[in-house]
Parts: structure tokens; sequence; C-alpha cells
């Protein structure tokens, strides 16, 4: 089958662990045809190497979601010299204030405010909060169609119109209290902001003349429910393909923490962080399946109105194989702790020097090891140096006479230096590996430590409790007494520190390898493609009414690999070529999506219709849905 990967920041221009997972995600899968769309929000990637691709990537595209926006395709520029910009002006004035009043006002009081912005867990969304998302939906669909049939909605967002609407709604009754002060300059970075997360409705990725696009691949695999997962909405809208999400780091959770660190007023962080948090809720509520890394970016989806039956824990797969070597258990006279992460202030590092302190007056021969270069956050570097600057004040340095140079306990290293070649040699060097975060998403450091057969003592942040199991030790964070105490106890039990490392390194092979999430994502592509109806938009498989053929499609289309050889002398039923439908082409209506698969719908969007002028107008059943009707009359 074909799966469009949708990516954002990462895969397959930039290196980390999001990149080195699709990386892994598509070597793994070798029986799928892969077409990659990637959006990228850095200048500065955009110059580095590409990671060389398999055989079976078909097709890559990108566009950069920074500086000016690409041109409009040549048959949406002929199509806008045909309308009236007057017509597409009302048009986008409609659609953006329905856009703007969904994110930027507060609940009309009926239900609590968490459960109106969110969602509640148990009884679901409240009447307030469906309406918001209706008028969400219609807004942004209604930008995306507007975007294919005319064209120019990049310039009409950082318009002066767009601006007096965003304005508009600021100072109106019902609008947020954090956004009622906003100025002029705050409505113009935020317009230009949005004009940013939304370019992807404005790009020719959606099926033409020339290529399909995303209307010929048979799922669309999104790397996280931010931009990434808007070219999945439109794809799912426009000709029903299936959208799988995963997030391993919920987008919503670091743009709440990028923003709250970064300059911009007050206003400016909260309406863009209300956006985001509509963006999430609607790419939560279309997705076919979501598969969070682990339960505590499960609870966020949650809290964010992903419904339960549609979610499905798949932890991230590591390679185990560079950890294979070590042995199980370090030499039961070591006194050596390692850390090992990218030093940044929520590691917490000045806590975890204070423990250290602790540990050294119960265990006078322990050394710390802590491993790794700044990290991306700006105060990254300062946080380093102040580290350094502490560690010194704290363990001057020690001689044992008075013609031996003096070393500190505590020592701070990189990978790749004289004495650690590879990350499995600074595990491999530690009775103990510890970690310290105050704010941690997937534990990757406590994983590699497992491989290695190495005892844990972790701050219990983020998903570290799941990870860790019963094979190690947790603490509360910001807590150095509590971190001595149980760093102090594994380094004086070697046996202890034997029997956890043993279970630990039991518990990785089985739950975070990559063979496991390889395997878990195959079932997960089967599963999603055998539920999917027949779509129009992707092969051809209608009459001369446009009404679905059943089984015009051969089975032998949906098995992974090639089945037509040429010069031999059977060949195998192939598939037919897909091909872009006429509305989508021509830029004529377009049949409605079903209520259903839409969550806005006909009949749950019509009130927010009506609020916005009448923005997309109301039409009838798809093909899908006359189908039935229409066979039985010619039955």
């Amino acid at each position: 089958m074909r799966i469009g990967l949708l990516t954002e920041g990462g895969y397959p221009d930039a290196s980390g662990e999001s990149s080195a997972w699709c990386d892994r995600l598509v070597r793994g899968l070798t029986g799928h045809d892969f077409e990659v769309y990637a959006l990228n929000s850095d200048a500065r990637r955009a110059a580095r190497p590409r990671t060389e691709l398999p055989d079976h990537v078909r097709l890559v595209r990108r566009a950069h979601l920074w500086g000016e926006a690409p041109a409009a395709p040549r048959r949406t520029a002929e199509r806008r010299g045909r309308v009236g910009g007057r017509r597409a002006r009302r048009r986008f004035a409609e659609c953006f204030g329905a856009l703007v009043t969904a994110f930027a006002t507060v609940p009309t009081g009926d239900e609590p405010a968490g459960a109106a912005h969110h969602g509640d867990p148990e009884s679901g969304p409240g009447p307030s909060a469906t309406k918001k998302a209706d008028r969400f939906a219609t807004g942004l669909y209604g930008l995306a169609e507007l975007a294919r049939d005319h064209g120019g909605v990049p310039a009409m967002l950082r318009s002066e119109s767009a601006v007096r609407l965003l304005e508009t709604v600021c100072r109106g009754p019902r609008a947020l209290p954090a956004a009622q002060g906003a100025q002029v300059n705050d409505l113009l970075a935020v317009t230009t902001q949005l004009e940013l997360a939304l370019r992807p409705l404005s790009l020719d990725w959606y099926g033409g003349r020339d290529t399909p696009g995303l209307g010929g691949v048979d799922l669309c695999h999104a790397t996280s429910a931010g931009a990434a997962a808007l070219p999945g909405l439109l794809a799912k809208r426009f000709f029903g393909t299936p959208l799988l999400v995963t997030e391993y780091g919920v987008r919503l959770r670091e743009h709440y923490l990028a923003r709250a660190a970064s300059p911009l007023s007050v206003p400016v962080r909260a309406l863009l962080a209300a956006f985001q948090g509509a963006l999430a809720a609607e790419t939560y509520a279309q997705a076919a399946l979501i598969t969070p890394g682990n339960t505590h970016a499960r609870r966020w989806q949650e809290r964010c109105g992903a419904d339960r039956a549609r979610l499905r824990t798949v932890y991230p797969g590591m390679d185990a194989a560079p950890f294979a070597a070590v042995g199980d258990a370090a030499a039961d006279d070591s006194k050596t702790l390692v850390w090992v992460g990218t030093v940044e202030p929520a590691k917490d590092l000045i806590a975890l020097l204070h423990a250290f302190a602790e540990i050294r007056r119960a265990e006078p021969a322990a050394t710390l090891r802590i491993v790794g270069g700044p990290g991306r956050d700006p105060g990254a570097p300062g946080y380093l140096a102040h580290c350094r600057a502490l560690a010194a004040q704290l363990f001057p340095d020690e001689a044992a006479d008075a013609r031996t140079v003096g070393e500190s306990p505590v020592s701070f290293e990189e990978i790749g230096g004289p004495g650690l070649p590879a990350p499995a040699d600074a595990y491999a060097s530690g009775a103990v590996v510890v970690l310290s975060s105050v704010i941690e998403g997937f534990p990757r450091s406590l994983v590699e430590a497992m491989f290695c057969g190495r005892a844990t003592v972790s701050t219990d942040a983020g998903a570290v409790c799941e990870v860790i199991g019963g094979t190690g030790l947790v603490v509360p964070p910001r807590n150095p007494r509590a971190l001595a105490e149980a760093c102090a106890a594994l380094l004086g039990d070697p046996d202890r520190r034997a029997r956890l490392g043993a279970a630990a390194r039991a518990r990785a092979l089985e739950l975070f390898t990559v063979e496991q999430n390889t395997a878990a994502f195959r079932g997960i592509y089967l599963e999603l493609i055998s539920h999917a109806p027949a779509r129009p938009a992707a092969c051809r498989t209608q009459d001369a009414h446009g009404v679905p053929r059943p089984f015009a499609r051969p089975a032998e289309s949906h098995v992974p690999g090639r089945w037509a050889a040429t010069g031999t002398a059977t060949r195998a039923v192939t598939a037919p070529a897909p091909r872009t439908p006429r509305w989508a082409a021509s830029g004529a209506r377009r049949p409605a999506a079903p209520a259903a698969a839409d969550g806005g719908g006909d009949a749950g969007g019509a009130e927010a219709v009506q609020d916005v002028g009448q923005a997309v107008r109301r039409q009838g059943p798809t093909s899908d849905q006359a189908w039935p009707a229409r066979r039985r009359e010619q039955w």
C-alpha cells in the first residue's frame, strides 16, 4: 500500500530522535511504498545534508513554514483570473471570522470551563465545546477550499482585513480575557503566525492534472498533531483518506513550553495557544487512530478531546544492538554515578549536584560523570557554565598528598571524547544511572541504561514510572535528599543493583525495541486499510454516473510487493493507476464529507455555518452515501 508520511521539522532533513524513529519505521516496513511530505519551520535545516532514503520511498515533497509563501500553482492562478477578487475576499472574511471566533472566545457558560475547552473524558464535550469545534472546522476547511479554488489565502491572512476581523473578536464580550488587551502589534504578530501555521492549506500536495499527491495514497501517517497533521486533515476531507496520528512528544505540550519561554506578549501567547489547542482537538477528532508513545502523552490527548476508543499506546522503538555488549552489572566495588542527556534547566542538574554532596558524606569514594552537551534551549550554554561553577564550589579539586595533582569527583564530558567514544561506554562506566529531570517526556536515556542492564534512580517526571516499572528507584522531583538516599542505597548494595539491572534489561527488550514498534505499525496499517471504504479519489472505481463499484479494485492491489513482472508468461492482476477526481482538478464543487467522518457534519455544523454567514454551503450526500440507494434502483 502507499503511505503518506507527514513530518514537521524532522525526517528526512534533520537529525534527532523523531527523525531517527521515522527512518527506522520506513526501513522496517519494506513491503509498503512511502511518500514523504515534510514541513520545515527552520531555515537552517534546509541547508543540511539530506538523509539517504531507501528505494521504497517513492516521493519526497518539501515545504517551508518560514519566509515568503510559495507561489500558487498554475491551475490556481488560472482560476483566480476567471473569478472576481471580491467574492474571494468575502468568502475569506466568512471563513476566517468563523475560525477566529472558534478559538479566541470563551464558552457561553452552560458548562465548566475545563470541559468546554478540552472536553470531559468521562462525559464527553458539552454543547459549547461541540459548537466551537464545529465552527473551527467550518472555518478551517472553508479556507482550504478557498485556497484550492481561488488561491491567495497566505496574502489574505496577512492583510488588513484579517487584522480587523481578529481585532473585532478580541474586542467582543466573549473574547479570551488574556486577549482583550491586545494592541495592533499583537494582532499583526498573531496573523503572521497564523499564516505560517495555515500555509499547508495552500500547498499543491492534494492532487492535480500531473500528480495525484495525497489523493493517491491509501493512508496518511502524521508524526504530530500540529502543522504536520493539516495535510492529513485535508486529505481526509477531500478524498476520505484515513488519518493515523503518532505522538511521542505531544506537540501541544511542546508549544505551551516554548511559548512560555518566548518574549512574545501575553495576548499573542494566549491567542496562539488557543489556536494550537483547537487544531489539536480537530486532529484528534478526525484521526482514525491515535498512537501515543506513553501514558503521559495519552493523558494529554484525552484532555484535548481524543476518544479513548481510538487511542492505542505504541512505545517508540530503539535499537538495542549498540548496548548488547555491555555487561550485566558493574563491578561490585564501583561507586560511579552516571548522568546522560542534554544539559538544560529542565534536567535540574543543580539538584543532582547538591544530592551528590550528600552522597559523598555516605560514600567518600563516589564519583559523578555528567555526560552530555548543551541542548537547544537558548539558556542551555549559560546553564552548563553555572553547573560547572557550582561543581567547582561544592567539590574543590582533591589531592592524595602534597605532590599529587588534585581531581574533582565530578566530571563534565561529551560522547565522542577520549574516554567515551560511544553512548554504551558511558553507561558501562557507571554502577548506577541517574535521571534528575523536573520536565521529561519519554526518557530515552533510561531505556538505553536498561538495555545495558544498569540499575537506575529517577525522578517522577513524564513517562518515567511507566518506563521503569518495578526495575528501578523513583523519587519526587526537586528533592535532593531523596535522590541522595536512593543513590547511596544502591551504591552500597551490589546484589540489589544486579537484580534491578537484569530486570530492567528484560523489560526494555520486551517493550522498547525497534522490532516491536515496527510490528505494531505493520498491523495498524493493515487494520486501518481493511476498514477504509473505497475512495473515488484514489482509484478508478466509479461507473459512468460516479457511483463507486464494489470489488472494482482487486485484493492483490493491497498486498505489499510488486506483482507485475515484465517478460514473464504470467502476470498478476495489478491495481488501476490512481487518478484525481474532476472536482479536485477543475475546482468544481466537491461532494460533502459524511457527517460521521467529519466530526463537524452538516447537522452538527448547521448552526455554526449560519453564525458565519453561510461560509460553506450545505451540500448533498456523498457518492458513498448515495451508493446503496442507487444500486437498489439498478437491481
